[in-house]
């Protein structure tokens, strides 16, 4: 059996939450680890042949499970990721949770700092990004993309050249912090099964912040994103205006 449900972005946008209320669900098997970076390694498909044993190593499903999947949030990002996973499956289907970028940027730094991976401040960082990425190539940026993972509307359309918009599930970041029963009835609808018993909020992988982002710091951010901050309403017709707020 395939696997033939993942969780796929985006990284800071309660990923590990969500992948934990999934464990608790009897109808599905999830990877034995979250992340497992399959369809993001880019040694995996280098020789245009994958190992999908190697892959399906990763899962221990039994015949009570309906769904098998995984929670990889680097793949809705990740250029290469999208097509590789059609290959595999052409019916995957995917689930995105989005949190307001000018968070998710400094949620992003905040963990590479604590991990002592990035010793610049925020606002250097930010403005050493495409520097940095040029470091990178031909590959992409895993570290210090802060802002990059921020630009979900390309991301999406990309997702949506391979699978169908029915095939995708978009989710709020904040809604599933305030509302988790409601966001994961829309998934187990979206997978087609039972509905999970009642849960309570938890937060996985919380790293605390040293400080809180400054205004000018989140003015900075939101003259990066505005135009993005517009087209994902357009995309989704959702009303992000809490995006914007300073």
């Amino acid at each position: 059996m395939l696997v033939n449900f993942l969780v796929a972005g985006t990284q800071k946008g309660g990923t590990s939450a969500l992948d934990a209320y999934l464990r608790e669900h009897p109808q599905i098997c999830m990877a034995d680890k979250k992340e497992v970076h399959f369809f993001d390694n880019e040694a995996a498909f280098a020789n245009g042949s994958p190992d999908y044993n190697r892959y399906h190593a990763a899962f221990n499903p039994t015949k009570e499970h309906k769904m098998i999947g995984e929670s990889t949030p680097i793949y809705m990002y990740w250029d290469a990721a999208p097509q590789r996973i059609w290959e595999y499956n052409p019916e995957m289907k995917i689930i995105v949770s989005l949190r307001n970028p000018i968070e998710r940027a400094y949620s992003h730094w905040n963990m590479q700092a604590s991990r002592k991976k990035d010793t610049l401040p925020f606002r250097t960082a930010i403005l050493k990004e495409k520097e940095r990425f040029r470091e990178t190539l031909p590959n992409q940026n895993r570290l210090y993309s802060y802002t990059d993972r921020g630009f979900y509307s390309y991301q999406l359309k990309r997702l949506w050249r391979y699978f169908s918009q029915e095939n995708t599930l978009i989710l709020r970041h904040d809604e599933l912090k305030t509302k988790p029963n409601k966001m994961l009835r829309k998934v187990t609808d979206f997978l087609g099964l039972d509905p999970l018993q009642p849960i309570h909020p938890r937060e996985v992988h919380q790293i605390p912040y040293d400080r809180e982002m400054d205004s000018v710091d989140k003015k900075f951010l939101l003259e990066i994103y505005d135009n993005e901050i517009s087209e994902i309403e357009r995309l989704l017709s959702w009303d992000c205006s809490d995006w914007r707020s300073i």
